[in-house]
Protein backbone atom coordinates (compact mmCIF):
# COMPACT_ATOMS: atom_id res chain seq x y z
CA UNK A 1 0.00 0.00 0.00
CA UNK A 2 1.05 3.21 -0.93
CA UNK A 3 2.17 5.26 2.18
CA UNK A 4 0.63 9.16 0.36
CA UNK A 5 -2.85 6.65 -0.63
CA UNK A 6 -3.30 4.75 2.11
CA UNK A 7 -3.06 7.17 4.98
CA UNK A 8 -5.48 9.71 3.19
CA UNK A 9 -8.01 6.84 2.70
CA UNK A 10 -7.92 6.14 6.66
CA UNK A 11 -8.14 9.68 7.27
CA UNK A 12 -11.02 9.80 4.86
CA UNK A 13 -13.08 6.67 6.28
CA UNK A 14 -12.56 8.48 9.58
CA UNK A 15 -14.18 11.85 8.63
CA UNK A 16 -16.60 9.88 6.29
CA UNK A 17 -17.08 6.76 7.67
CA UNK A 18 -18.81 4.16 5.06
CA UNK A 19 -17.82 6.04 1.71
CA UNK A 20 -18.25 3.71 -1.32
CA UNK A 21 -13.93 3.27 -2.92
CA UNK A 22 -15.59 6.02 -6.01
CA UNK A 23 -16.52 8.25 -3.14
CA UNK A 24 -13.60 7.69 -1.32
CA UNK A 25 -11.47 8.68 -4.70
CA UNK A 26 -13.53 12.17 -5.57
CA UNK A 27 -13.54 13.10 -1.69
CA UNK A 28 -9.67 12.55 -0.94
CA UNK A 29 -8.59 13.79 -4.67
CA UNK A 30 -6.70 10.46 -5.63
CA UNK A 31 -7.34 8.40 -8.51
CA UNK A 32 -10.00 5.53 -8.94
CA UNK A 33 -7.03 3.50 -9.38
CA UNK A 34 -4.86 4.46 -5.68
CA UNK A 35 -8.58 4.67 -3.92
CA UNK A 36 -9.23 0.74 -4.80
CA UNK A 37 -5.55 -0.39 -4.21
CA UNK A 38 -5.56 1.24 -1.11
CA UNK A 39 -8.74 0.06 0.56
CA UNK A 40 -7.74 -3.61 -0.48
CA UNK A 41 -4.15 -2.74 1.43
CA UNK A 42 -6.35 -1.76 4.27
CA UNK A 43 -8.77 -4.50 3.73
CA UNK A 44 -5.76 -7.17 3.79
CA UNK A 45 -4.19 -5.72 6.94
CA UNK A 46 -7.64 -5.73 9.06
CA UNK A 47 -7.59 -1.91 9.89
CA UNK A 48 -10.98 -1.80 7.71
CA UNK A 49 -13.78 -3.71 6.58
CA UNK A 50 -16.79 -3.29 4.66
CA UNK A 51 -20.94 -3.74 4.55
CA UNK A 52 -23.15 -4.23 1.24
CA UNK A 53 -25.57 -1.20 1.04
CA UNK A 54 -28.23 -0.61 -1.79
CA UNK A 55 -31.05 1.86 -2.13
CA UNK A 56 -34.04 1.81 -5.07
CA UNK A 57 -31.96 5.42 -5.88
CA UNK A 58 -28.71 3.96 -5.57
CA UNK A 59 -26.63 0.68 -7.05
CA UNK A 60 -25.92 -1.96 -4.24
CA UNK A 61 -21.92 -1.29 -3.00
CA UNK A 62 -19.62 -1.77 -0.82
CA UNK A 63 -19.34 0.78 2.11
CA UNK A 64 -16.29 0.71 4.33
CA UNK A 65 -15.40 1.69 7.55
CA UNK A 66 -12.79 1.86 10.04
CA UNK A 67 -11.86 -1.35 12.72
CA UNK A 68 -10.41 -0.66 15.72
CA UNK A 69 -7.20 -1.59 15.08
CA UNK A 70 -7.31 0.92 11.71
CA UNK A 71 -8.65 3.54 14.59
CA UNK A 72 -5.74 2.74 16.61
CA UNK A 73 -3.55 2.77 13.41
CA UNK A 74 -4.66 6.30 12.96
CA UNK A 75 -3.62 7.88 16.60
CA UNK A 76 -0.57 6.54 16.26
CA UNK A 77 -0.40 8.42 12.87
CA UNK A 78 -2.13 11.47 14.14
CA UNK A 79 0.01 10.83 17.50
CA UNK A 80 -2.72 11.76 19.02
CA UNK A 81 -4.59 9.51 22.32
CA UNK A 82 -7.89 6.88 20.44
CA UNK A 83 -10.02 8.70 22.97
CA UNK A 84 -9.20 12.19 21.90
CA UNK A 85 -9.43 10.37 18.00
CA UNK A 86 -13.34 8.91 19.39
CA UNK A 87 -14.33 12.64 20.39
CA UNK A 88 -13.14 14.54 17.56
CA UNK A 89 -14.17 11.91 14.80
CA UNK A 90 -17.42 10.18 14.33
CA UNK A 91 -16.02 6.83 15.17
CA UNK A 92 -17.19 5.89 18.24
CA UNK A 93 -19.74 3.30 18.47
CA UNK A 94 -22.45 5.98 19.17
CA UNK A 95 -21.88 7.89 16.12
CA UNK A 96 -21.58 4.02 14.20
CA UNK A 97 -24.83 3.01 15.13
CA UNK A 98 -26.12 6.90 14.28
CA UNK A 99 -24.84 6.81 10.60
CA UNK A 100 -25.98 3.25 10.21
CA UNK A 101 -29.45 3.82 11.25
CA UNK A 102 -29.10 6.54 8.53
CA UNK A 103 -27.37 4.83 6.41
CA UNK A 104 -29.83 5.22 3.49
CA UNK A 105 -29.48 9.19 3.72
CA UNK A 106 -26.14 8.97 4.44
CA UNK A 107 -25.20 7.49 0.78
CA UNK A 108 -27.64 10.03 -0.92
CA UNK A 109 -25.03 12.80 0.92
CA UNK A 110 -21.90 11.12 -0.24
CA UNK A 111 -23.07 10.99 -3.34
CA UNK A 112 -23.63 14.64 -3.50
CA UNK A 113 -20.52 15.31 -1.90
CA UNK A 114 -18.78 13.25 -3.91
CA UNK A 115 -20.32 14.69 -7.37
CA UNK A 116 -19.31 18.13 -5.74
CA UNK A 117 -15.52 17.19 -5.02
CA UNK A 118 -15.37 16.11 -8.71
CA UNK A 119 -15.97 19.59 -9.92
CA UNK A 120 -14.31 21.63 -7.10
CA UNK A 121 -11.21 18.95 -5.70
CA UNK A 122 -10.76 17.56 -2.30
CA UNK A 123 -13.50 18.49 0.01
CA UNK A 124 -14.06 18.72 3.97
CA UNK A 125 -16.83 17.22 6.11
CA UNK A 126 -18.54 17.24 8.90
CA UNK A 127 -21.84 15.16 9.94
CA UNK A 128 -24.23 16.72 12.29
CA UNK A 129 -25.90 14.70 15.10
CA UNK A 130 -28.81 17.01 16.04
CA UNK A 131 -28.46 20.43 14.39
CA UNK A 132 -30.83 21.45 11.10
CA UNK A 133 -28.54 20.18 8.76
CA UNK A 134 -27.50 16.66 8.25
CA UNK A 135 -23.79 17.33 6.74
CA UNK A 136 -21.41 20.16 5.89
CA UNK A 137 -19.38 20.38 2.94
CA UNK A 138 -16.15 22.82 3.22
CA UNK A 139 -15.44 23.45 -0.18
CA UNK A 140 -11.80 24.24 -1.64
CA UNK A 141 -11.18 27.70 -0.99
CA UNK A 142 -13.25 27.52 2.30
CA UNK A 143 -16.88 28.13 1.10
CA UNK A 144 -19.08 26.24 3.31
CA UNK A 145 -22.42 24.38 2.17
CA UNK A 146 -25.01 22.61 4.65
CA UNK A 147 -26.14 19.97 3.22
CA UNK A 148 -30.25 19.27 4.88
CA UNK A 149 -32.67 16.27 3.43
CA UNK A 150 -35.99 15.46 4.38
CA UNK A 151 -36.72 12.11 4.68
CA UNK A 152 -39.72 10.19 2.48
CA UNK A 153 -41.90 9.91 6.20
CA UNK A 154 -41.14 13.42 7.77
CA UNK A 155 -43.90 14.84 8.35
CA UNK A 156 -44.63 18.23 7.86
CA UNK A 157 -44.58 20.20 10.96
CA UNK A 158 -41.64 18.19 12.35
CA UNK A 159 -39.95 19.18 9.32
CA UNK A 160 -40.71 23.11 8.88
CA UNK A 161 -39.32 23.16 12.81
CA UNK A 162 -35.88 22.39 11.66
CA UNK A 163 -35.96 24.64 8.82
CA UNK A 164 -37.22 27.46 10.87
CA UNK A 165 -34.15 26.21 13.57
CA UNK A 166 -31.55 26.86 10.26
CA UNK A 167 -33.11 29.87 9.29
CA UNK A 168 -32.80 31.36 13.24
CA UNK A 169 -29.28 29.98 13.97
CA UNK A 170 -26.03 31.33 13.09
CA UNK A 171 -25.40 31.59 9.01
CA UNK A 172 -24.44 28.19 7.35
CA UNK A 173 -22.95 30.14 4.11
CA UNK A 174 -25.00 28.25 1.52
CA UNK A 175 -27.70 25.51 2.15
CA UNK A 176 -28.22 22.09 -0.81
CA UNK A 177 -31.69 21.14 0.47
CA UNK A 178 -32.99 17.68 -0.91
CA UNK A 179 -36.38 16.75 -1.15
CA UNK A 180 -38.71 13.52 -1.93
CA UNK A 181 -40.76 14.90 -4.36
CA UNK A 182 -42.09 17.90 -6.24
CA UNK A 183 -44.67 18.71 -3.70
CA UNK A 184 -43.00 18.56 -0.85
CA UNK A 185 -39.95 20.35 -2.40
CA UNK A 186 -42.28 23.30 -3.35
CA UNK A 187 -43.05 23.19 0.12
CA UNK A 188 -39.68 23.96 1.17
CA UNK A 189 -38.99 26.23 -1.18
CA UNK A 190 -41.84 28.80 0.67
CA UNK A 191 -40.61 28.31 3.97
CA UNK A 192 -36.99 29.67 2.64
CA UNK A 193 -38.23 32.17 0.38
CA UNK A 194 -36.97 34.93 2.69
CA UNK A 195 -33.57 32.63 4.40
CA UNK A 196 -30.66 35.20 4.46
CA UNK A 197 -28.14 33.03 2.73
CA UNK A 198 -28.57 30.85 -0.33
CA UNK A 199 -30.40 27.79 -0.81
CA UNK A 200 -30.76 25.59 -3.63
CA UNK A 201 -33.14 23.12 -4.06
CA UNK A 202 -33.35 19.28 -5.89
CA UNK A 203 -35.19 16.08 -5.99
CA UNK A 204 -33.67 13.70 -4.28
CA UNK A 205 -33.86 10.73 -6.81
CA UNK A 206 -32.46 13.72 -9.65
CA UNK A 207 -29.53 15.32 -7.34
CA UNK A 208 -27.43 11.85 -7.39
CA UNK A 209 -27.53 11.64 -10.83
CA UNK A 210 -23.54 11.24 -12.24
CA UNK A 211 -24.07 14.02 -14.28
CA UNK A 212 -23.06 17.48 -13.09
CA UNK A 213 -24.63 19.47 -15.69
CA UNK A 214 -27.95 18.03 -15.27
CA UNK A 215 -30.21 21.07 -14.09
CA UNK A 216 -31.61 19.67 -10.93
CA UNK A 217 -30.99 22.71 -8.76
CA UNK A 218 -33.31 25.37 -7.69
CA UNK A 219 -33.37 28.55 -6.43
CA UNK A 220 -35.91 29.66 -4.07
CA UNK A 221 -37.61 32.57 -6.04
CA UNK A 222 -36.45 31.97 -9.46
CA UNK A 223 -37.75 29.39 -12.52
CA UNK A 224 -35.74 27.59 -13.54
CA UNK A 225 -33.20 25.21 -12.50
CA UNK A 226 -28.77 25.01 -12.15
CA UNK A 227 -26.47 22.16 -13.31
CA UNK A 228 -24.16 21.46 -9.88
CA UNK A 229 -21.12 23.38 -11.60
CA UNK A 230 -23.58 26.77 -11.47
CA UNK A 231 -25.04 25.60 -8.23
CA UNK A 232 -21.87 25.95 -6.38
CA UNK A 233 -20.80 29.10 -7.85
CA UNK A 234 -24.22 30.53 -6.56
CA UNK A 235 -24.32 29.13 -3.01
CA UNK A 236 -20.57 27.99 -1.85
CA UNK A 237 -19.82 31.13 -0.14
CA UNK A 238 -18.18 32.11 3.02
CA UNK A 239 -19.64 31.07 6.86
CA UNK A 240 -17.80 29.07 9.19
CA UNK A 241 -17.92 24.85 9.56
CA UNK A 242 -20.48 24.84 12.33
CA UNK A 243 -19.64 22.91 15.35
CA UNK A 244 -21.54 21.19 18.07
CA UNK A 245 -21.54 19.99 21.44
CA UNK A 246 -19.49 16.80 21.96
CA UNK A 247 -21.56 13.96 22.58
CA UNK A 248 -21.09 12.72 26.04
CA UNK A 249 -20.18 9.35 25.49
CA UNK A 250 -17.13 7.88 22.82
CA UNK A 251 -16.33 4.11 23.33
CA UNK A 252 -14.68 2.54 20.69
CA UNK A 253 -16.65 0.68 18.46
CA UNK A 254 -17.16 -3.18 18.25
CA UNK A 255 -16.75 -5.15 15.41
CA UNK A 256 -20.12 -5.36 13.34
CA UNK A 257 -19.50 -8.83 12.83
CA UNK A 258 -19.96 -9.49 16.37
CA UNK A 259 -23.37 -8.22 16.90
CA UNK A 260 -25.78 -10.32 18.26
CA UNK A 261 -28.25 -11.26 15.51
CA UNK A 262 -29.94 -8.02 13.71
CA UNK A 263 -30.03 -5.32 15.81
CA UNK A 264 -32.16 -2.45 14.13
CA UNK A 265 -29.75 -0.08 13.88
CA UNK A 266 -27.59 -2.72 11.40
CA UNK A 267 -31.05 -3.33 9.06
CA UNK A 268 -30.48 -0.70 6.97
CA UNK A 269 -27.34 -2.58 5.62
CA UNK A 270 -28.53 -5.52 5.73
CA UNK A 271 -32.41 -4.72 3.89
CA UNK A 272 -31.98 -5.35 0.02
CA UNK A 273 -33.27 -1.93 -2.16
CA UNK A 274 -36.74 -4.15 -2.94
CA UNK A 275 -37.13 -4.71 0.45
CA UNK A 276 -37.07 -1.41 1.56
CA UNK A 277 -39.33 -0.28 -0.79
CA UNK A 278 -41.63 -2.46 -0.03
CA UNK A 279 -41.72 -1.65 3.60
CA UNK A 280 -42.39 1.93 2.47
CA UNK A 281 -45.26 0.65 0.47
CA UNK A 282 -46.67 -0.49 3.77
CA UNK A 283 -45.87 2.35 5.84
CA UNK A 284 -47.23 4.26 3.58
CA UNK A 285 -50.89 2.20 2.78
CA UNK A 286 -51.21 1.02 6.16
CA UNK A 287 -53.46 -1.95 5.96
CA UNK A 288 -52.99 -3.16 2.86
CA UNK A 289 -53.70 -6.37 1.08
CA UNK A 290 -51.11 -8.14 -0.50
CA UNK A 291 -52.68 -8.15 -3.75
CA UNK A 292 -52.57 -4.71 -3.71
CA UNK A 293 -48.79 -4.38 -2.56
CA UNK A 294 -47.95 -6.46 -5.54
CA UNK A 295 -50.10 -3.98 -7.76
CA UNK A 296 -47.76 -1.36 -6.26
CA UNK A 297 -44.52 -2.75 -6.22
CA UNK A 298 -44.97 -4.02 -10.50
CA UNK A 299 -44.54 -7.44 -9.51
CA UNK A 300 -45.97 -11.14 -9.31
CA UNK A 301 -48.07 -12.02 -6.26
CA UNK A 302 -45.22 -14.31 -4.94
CA UNK A 303 -42.67 -12.13 -5.54
CA UNK A 304 -44.58 -10.08 -3.10
CA UNK A 305 -45.22 -12.31 -0.74
CA UNK A 306 -41.42 -13.46 -0.23
CA UNK A 307 -40.62 -9.69 0.41
CA UNK A 308 -43.13 -9.72 2.92
CA UNK A 309 -41.88 -12.86 4.29
CA UNK A 310 -38.53 -11.43 4.55
CA UNK A 311 -39.49 -8.19 6.70
CA UNK A 312 -41.85 -10.29 8.68
CA UNK A 313 -38.85 -12.40 9.62
CA UNK A 314 -36.82 -9.23 10.52
CA UNK A 315 -39.60 -8.25 12.96
CA UNK A 316 -40.51 -5.02 10.46
CA UNK A 317 -43.91 -5.98 8.99
CA UNK A 318 -46.34 -8.50 10.38
CA UNK A 319 -50.25 -9.50 9.17
CA UNK A 320 -52.76 -8.39 11.81
CA UNK A 321 -55.55 -10.71 12.22
CA UNK A 322 -57.82 -7.60 13.66
CA UNK A 323 -57.54 -6.66 9.51
CA UNK A 324 -57.99 -9.54 8.42
CA UNK A 325 -54.09 -10.79 7.40
CA UNK A 326 -53.77 -7.23 5.67
CA UNK A 327 -49.97 -6.14 6.44
CA UNK A 328 -48.61 -3.20 8.70
CA UNK A 329 -45.21 -1.79 9.89
CA UNK A 330 -44.99 -3.29 13.02
CA UNK A 331 -43.11 -0.82 16.15
CA UNK A 332 -39.81 -1.93 14.92
CA UNK A 333 -40.18 -0.86 11.62
CA UNK A 334 -41.90 2.34 12.12
CA UNK A 335 -38.56 3.33 14.65
CA UNK A 336 -35.89 2.05 11.44
CA UNK A 337 -37.81 4.54 9.11
CA UNK A 338 -38.32 7.27 11.74
CA UNK A 339 -34.13 6.98 12.49
CA UNK A 340 -33.43 7.11 8.86
CA UNK A 341 -35.57 10.07 8.43
CA UNK A 342 -34.30 11.64 11.79
CA UNK A 343 -38.39 12.12 13.05
CA UNK A 344 -39.34 11.26 16.47
CA UNK A 345 -39.71 7.20 17.28
CA UNK A 346 -42.32 7.86 19.66
CA UNK A 347 -44.38 10.03 17.32
CA UNK A 348 -43.99 7.45 14.82
CA UNK A 349 -45.68 5.23 17.20
CA UNK A 350 -48.00 6.92 18.63
CA UNK A 351 -49.52 7.60 15.19
CA UNK A 352 -49.02 4.47 13.45
CA UNK A 353 -48.23 1.44 15.54
CA UNK A 354 -50.28 -1.47 14.79
CA UNK A 355 -49.77 -3.11 18.10
CA UNK A 356 -52.47 -3.64 20.61
CA UNK A 357 -53.17 -1.31 23.31
CA UNK A 358 -53.58 -4.83 25.67
CA UNK A 359 -52.03 -8.09 25.17
CA UNK A 360 -54.89 -9.61 26.27
CA UNK A 361 -57.59 -7.90 25.32
CA UNK A 362 -60.05 -9.51 22.09
CA UNK A 363 -58.66 -7.64 19.38
CA UNK A 364 -60.26 -5.13 16.93
CA UNK A 365 -60.01 -1.32 15.71
CA UNK A 366 -60.44 -0.51 19.02
CA UNK A 367 -57.47 -1.95 20.58
CA UNK A 368 -54.96 -0.86 17.96
CA UNK A 369 -52.31 1.36 19.60
CA UNK A 370 -51.53 4.02 17.11
CA UNK A 371 -54.66 6.76 17.18
CA UNK A 372 -54.18 6.95 12.76
CA UNK A 373 -53.91 3.22 12.37
CA UNK A 374 -56.84 3.03 14.68
CA UNK A 375 -59.52 5.14 12.45
CA UNK A 376 -58.09 3.64 9.45
CA UNK A 377 -58.49 -0.12 10.77
CA UNK A 378 -62.44 1.41 12.16
CA UNK A 379 -63.31 2.24 8.36
CA UNK A 380 -60.95 -0.35 6.83
CA UNK A 381 -64.15 -0.96 4.18
CA UNK A 382 -63.07 2.34 2.67
CA UNK A 383 -59.15 2.03 3.44
CA UNK A 384 -59.64 -1.17 1.09
CA UNK A 385 -61.25 0.48 -1.46
CA UNK A 386 -58.86 3.61 -1.62
CA UNK A 387 -55.82 0.73 -1.63
CA UNK A 388 -57.84 -1.07 -4.41
CA UNK A 389 -57.77 2.75 -6.63
CA UNK A 390 -54.24 2.96 -6.35
CA UNK A 391 -53.40 -0.51 -6.42
CA UNK A 392 -55.45 -0.74 -9.94
CA UNK A 393 -54.22 2.89 -10.98
CA UNK A 394 -50.80 1.84 -10.68
CA UNK A 395 -51.40 -1.16 -12.54
CA UNK A 396 -53.31 0.77 -15.83
CA UNK A 397 -50.57 3.42 -15.88
CA UNK A 398 -47.67 1.25 -16.34
CA UNK A 399 -49.77 -1.01 -18.88
CA UNK A 400 -50.67 2.76 -20.59
CA UNK A 401 -47.14 3.80 -20.85
CA UNK A 402 -47.27 6.39 -17.92
CA UNK A 403 -45.17 6.92 -14.90
CA UNK A 404 -46.41 6.85 -11.76
CA UNK A 405 -44.19 9.78 -10.42
CA UNK A 406 -45.66 10.56 -6.97
CA UNK A 407 -48.74 8.56 -5.03
CA UNK A 408 -49.45 10.12 -1.65
CA UNK A 409 -51.17 8.68 1.16
CA UNK A 410 -54.10 10.36 3.39
CA UNK A 411 -51.00 11.31 5.53
CA UNK A 412 -48.85 13.57 2.67
CA UNK A 413 -51.97 14.06 0.65
CA UNK A 414 -53.39 16.83 2.65
CA UNK A 415 -52.40 20.46 1.90
CA UNK A 416 -52.95 23.57 4.10
CA UNK A 417 -53.36 27.38 2.82
CA UNK A 418 -54.67 30.26 3.69
CA UNK A 419 -57.94 31.71 3.20
CA UNK A 420 -60.17 34.86 4.01
CA UNK A 421 -57.12 35.39 6.96
CA UNK A 422 -57.19 31.84 7.94
CA UNK A 423 -55.34 28.86 7.48
CA UNK A 424 -57.73 25.76 5.76
CA UNK A 425 -57.11 22.71 4.64
CA UNK A 426 -58.20 19.89 2.67
CA UNK A 427 -57.78 16.27 3.39
CA UNK A 428 -57.98 13.56 0.31
CA UNK A 429 -57.75 10.11 0.71
CA UNK A 430 -54.82 10.02 -1.99
CA UNK A 431 -52.97 12.22 -4.26
CA UNK A 432 -51.21 10.99 -7.33
CA UNK A 433 -48.85 12.85 -10.47
CA UNK A 434 -48.52 10.78 -13.33
CA UNK A 435 -46.19 11.97 -16.08
CA UNK A 436 -46.04 10.68 -19.64
CA UNK A 437 -43.70 12.04 -22.98
CA UNK A 438 -43.68 15.52 -21.21
CA UNK A 439 -46.81 15.89 -20.24
CA UNK A 440 -48.05 16.06 -16.45
CA UNK A 441 -51.55 14.89 -14.73
CA UNK A 442 -52.10 15.09 -11.24
CA UNK A 443 -55.11 14.38 -9.21
CA UNK A 444 -56.79 14.42 -5.54
CA UNK A 445 -59.27 11.62 -4.69
CA UNK A 446 -62.04 11.67 -2.67
CA UNK A 447 -63.75 8.20 -1.95
CA UNK A 448 -67.25 9.18 -0.63
CA UNK A 449 -69.55 6.58 1.12
CA UNK A 450 -71.10 8.64 3.45
CA UNK A 451 -72.31 11.69 1.06
CA UNK A 452 -75.62 11.31 0.20
CA UNK A 453 -77.37 13.97 1.21
CA UNK A 454 -77.00 17.47 -0.82
CA UNK A 455 -76.00 19.40 2.46
CA UNK A 456 -73.25 16.71 3.45
CA UNK A 457 -72.14 16.48 -0.44
CA UNK A 458 -72.12 20.84 0.14
CA UNK A 459 -69.52 20.54 2.41
CA UNK A 460 -67.02 17.78 0.93
CA UNK A 461 -66.39 20.18 -1.75
CA UNK A 462 -66.83 23.34 0.27
CA UNK A 463 -62.84 22.92 1.16
CA UNK A 464 -61.82 22.86 -2.36
CA UNK A 465 -63.59 25.00 -3.42
CA UNK A 466 -61.76 27.31 -1.08
CA UNK A 467 -58.75 25.86 -2.29
CA UNK A 468 -59.35 26.28 -5.67
CA UNK A 469 -60.02 29.76 -5.28
CA UNK A 470 -56.61 30.29 -4.18
CA UNK A 471 -52.82 30.10 -6.56
CA UNK A 472 -52.51 27.71 -4.25
CA UNK A 473 -53.21 24.09 -6.54
CA UNK A 474 -50.91 25.54 -9.23
CA UNK A 475 -48.38 27.04 -6.57
CA UNK A 476 -47.93 23.14 -5.03
CA UNK A 477 -48.12 21.19 -7.69
CA UNK A 478 -46.96 22.84 -11.01
CA UNK A 479 -50.26 22.00 -12.35
CA UNK A 480 -53.90 22.12 -11.66
CA UNK A 481 -54.51 19.42 -10.04
CA UNK A 482 -58.02 17.30 -11.18
CA UNK A 483 -60.47 16.40 -8.43
CA UNK A 484 -61.62 12.53 -8.44
CA UNK A 485 -64.75 11.68 -6.83
CA UNK A 486 -65.77 8.03 -6.19
CA UNK A 487 -69.38 7.62 -4.79
CA UNK A 488 -71.16 4.60 -3.81
CA UNK A 489 -73.40 4.24 -6.81
CA UNK A 490 -74.61 6.14 -9.99
CA UNK A 491 -78.10 7.87 -8.46
CA UNK A 492 -75.21 9.24 -5.36
CA UNK A 493 -72.56 10.01 -8.23
CA UNK A 494 -75.08 12.45 -10.55
CA UNK A 495 -76.58 14.00 -7.36
CA UNK A 496 -72.72 14.97 -6.34
CA UNK A 497 -72.48 16.26 -10.03
CA UNK A 498 -75.51 18.41 -9.90
CA UNK A 499 -74.79 19.84 -6.17
CA UNK A 500 -70.97 20.49 -7.76
CA UNK A 501 -72.59 22.27 -10.68
CA UNK A 502 -74.79 24.29 -8.25
CA UNK A 503 -71.89 25.43 -5.41
CA UNK A 504 -69.28 26.16 -8.26
CA UNK A 505 -71.96 28.79 -9.88
CA UNK A 506 -72.56 29.91 -6.70
CA UNK A 507 -69.13 31.13 -5.45
CA UNK A 508 -67.92 31.28 -9.06
CA UNK A 509 -65.08 29.07 -8.38
CA UNK A 510 -64.11 26.00 -10.95
CA UNK A 511 -62.64 23.08 -9.46
CA UNK A 512 -61.88 20.22 -11.99
CA UNK A 513 -64.20 17.57 -10.85
CA UNK A 514 -64.35 14.60 -12.08
CA UNK A 515 -67.03 12.13 -10.58
CA UNK A 516 -67.85 8.33 -10.43
CA UNK A 517 -69.32 5.20 -8.89
CA UNK A 518 -68.05 1.81 -7.67
CA UNK A 519 -69.21 -0.50 -10.42
CA UNK A 520 -67.97 1.78 -12.97
CA UNK A 521 -65.01 1.77 -12.19
CA UNK A 522 -64.78 -1.64 -11.37
CA UNK A 523 -65.95 -2.43 -15.08
CA UNK A 524 -63.68 0.68 -16.68
CA UNK A 525 -60.61 0.76 -14.16
CA UNK A 526 -59.23 4.58 -13.00
CA UNK A 527 -58.04 4.86 -16.78
CA UNK A 528 -61.11 4.14 -18.61
CA UNK A 529 -63.95 6.61 -19.60
CA UNK A 530 -66.04 5.61 -16.44
CA UNK A 531 -65.28 9.76 -14.73
CA UNK A 532 -68.03 12.48 -15.70
CA UNK A 533 -67.27 16.22 -15.50
CA UNK A 534 -69.32 19.18 -14.77
CA UNK A 535 -70.48 19.46 -18.15
CA UNK A 536 -71.73 15.57 -18.23
CA UNK A 537 -68.95 14.75 -20.38
CA UNK A 538 -67.52 11.23 -20.38
CA UNK A 539 -63.88 12.01 -19.28
CA UNK A 540 -60.27 9.96 -18.93
CA UNK A 541 -58.26 10.64 -15.85
CA UNK A 542 -55.05 10.86 -18.28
Amino acid sequence: MSGSAGDTALRRLASMPFLDRLELAAAAGISDRSAYRAVAALERRGLARSLLHGTELLRTTRRYHLTAAGLGRLAALEDEPLEALLRARPVSAQWRRILLERLDAVAVVYRLAAAIAALRGAIGFRWYRALPMDASVVLPGGGVLAVVRQGATADRTGFAKRLWRLREGPDPGGVLLLAPDETRLRHARRLLATAPFPVLFALEREAVRADPSHSAWRPPAVRGALGLRDALAYAGHGAALRAEREAARATLPPDLDSAAGTPGWLLPARLGPAEKRTLDLVADWLWIALRDLAALLGCSRARASRLVVSLEALGLVSRVPAAGGRLAVTDRGLAVLARRDRTAVGLARGRWSPAPLDSGAPGGWRDVRGRNSRQLLRHLDHTAAVHGFVAALAGQARAEGWEVAQLDPPRRASRYFRFEGGVRSVHPDAFGILRRAGETRAFFLEWERRAVRPSTMAARLAPYLRYYASHRPTDDHGVRPALLVVLRDEIAADHFLRIARREMDRVRVEVPVLVSHEALLRAEGPFGGGWHSRGGRTCQVA
